[in-house]
């Protein structure tokens, strides 16, 4: 059995290649797809921050979930993101794809553009 292993390089340029497609379905109509791509994209990067930070790798999104808040707790740069981390799980996962909410939807479109900020500011906090 082979295994792969992971960086979190190649789990931010996933979130971007994940983002890319959100701004594609939302491009197309399709804003409840795009919605779920964005929060998959915020996911990957979040987990990718964790990955370089801690060096561990999580793939579950509730221990995900912990760990970006335990890392906004000790870190004062890291506890924004980990807000807006809360809010893309909440609107774009929870609300417009899963209960199909979207409006109002220029405020769901703007947040998915932001997702491509939370990728950025989440690789530039993985340096430090």
């Amino acid at each position: 059995m082979t295994t792969i292993t992971l960086t979190a390089q190649d789990i931010f340029d996933d979130a971007r290649l994940m983002h890319s497609t959100a701004l594609e379905r939302m491009e197309a109509g399709d804003i409840r797809d795009a919605a779920e791509k964005a929060w998959c994209a915020t996911r990957r990067a979040a987990e990718a921050l964790i990955l370089a930070r801690t060096g561990n790798h999580y793939v579950n999104t509730s221990v995900i979930s912990r760990e970006i808040r335990i890392l906004g707790h000790n870190d004062a740069a890291v506890h924004p993101l980990s807000i807006r981390y809360g809010a893309t799980a909440r609107y774009l996962h929870g609300d417009c794809f899963y209960s199909g909410q979207c409006d109002p939807a220029g405020y769901i479109e703007q947040l998915i553009r932001e997702v491509a900020d939370f990728i950025a500011t989440a690789q530039a906090l993985s340096h430090q």
